[in-house]
């Protein structure tokens, strides 16, 4: 049976995870907070807040259509390797592994939305990369992940307090999930813990009082599939 939340790309989506409650996976001590699914409950294409409680673990899986994890807190460990907070992961189609968190973590997983089998392998310690003035004065970035061939673009962005980015167009989406900090557009206020995604075309004009650290993914909606696309 196919499913979907916020499956409908066309609109703009916007969740606060801190006011949701953790709801269980196929293991027991691994839950999830799903801010996006379009397809069968446990096979579709999925965003989530991920935890997992210490000297939890997970089967052997692959991974059809990728994976990228972005480690928020704790440590994620797999037969690979351990990887503590602020590790980025982008595990291309194909990859098989079978993960485990001694300490317990919280990740931030997209799961399906990474076709093509030539992608890179990722790993990044993003505390050791240092930040890089953007084009906009009060934005720094660091960025994760580009590929040619593909038009996902994964990065890291810090506005500082004051910041004002002006009209700022998406014309294949983004997601946004907000790290620390906050900022607003003229929809409303977003601080840590809200996942937002915006339509391709779509438009806004963000600010940050107090600055804001984010993770942003543009142009990633092309490889989506939308719930209409679904049925």
């Amino acid at each position: 049976m196919e499913e979907a939340i916020n499956g409908d790309l066309s609109v703009r989506a916007v969740v606060d995870t801190t006011r949701m409650d953790w709801t269980p996976s196929p293991s027991a001590s691994v839950w999830r907070k799903r801010v996006h699914l379009v397809g069968p409950p446990e096979s579709g294409q999925v965003t989530s807040v991920v935890r997992y409680e210490p000297h939890s673990k997970f089967p052997a899986h692959d991974h059809p259509g990728g994976e990228e994890i972005l480690v928020l807190d704790g440590v994620f460990s797999d037969e690979h390797g351990a990887w503590p907070a602020g590790t980025f992961l982008l595990n291309p189609e194909g990859f098989r592994h079978a993960p485990f968190s001694d300490p317990g973590c919280v990740l931030l997983v997209k799961l399906r939305q990474f076709q093509g089998r030539e992608r890179n392998h990722v790993v990044i310690d993003t505390h050791a990369l240092a930040w890089q003035p953007g084009a906009i004065p009060g934005v720094a970035c660091k960025p994760l992940y580009e590929q040619a061939g593909f038009s996902d673009r994964v990065l890291l962005e810090r506005w500082d307090a004051g910041a004002d980015l002006g009209v700022t167009r998406y014309e294949q989406g983004a997601e946004l999930y907000v790290l620390d900090g906050e900022f607003a557009d003229g929809a409303g206020t977003y601080t840590a813990g809200y996942w937002l995604r915006f339509p391709s075309g779509s438009q806004h004009r963000p600010r940050s009082a107090r600055g804001c650290t984010l993770y942003v993914k543009r142009s990633g909606l092309p490889y989506l599939r939308s719930a209409a696309a679904s049925s």
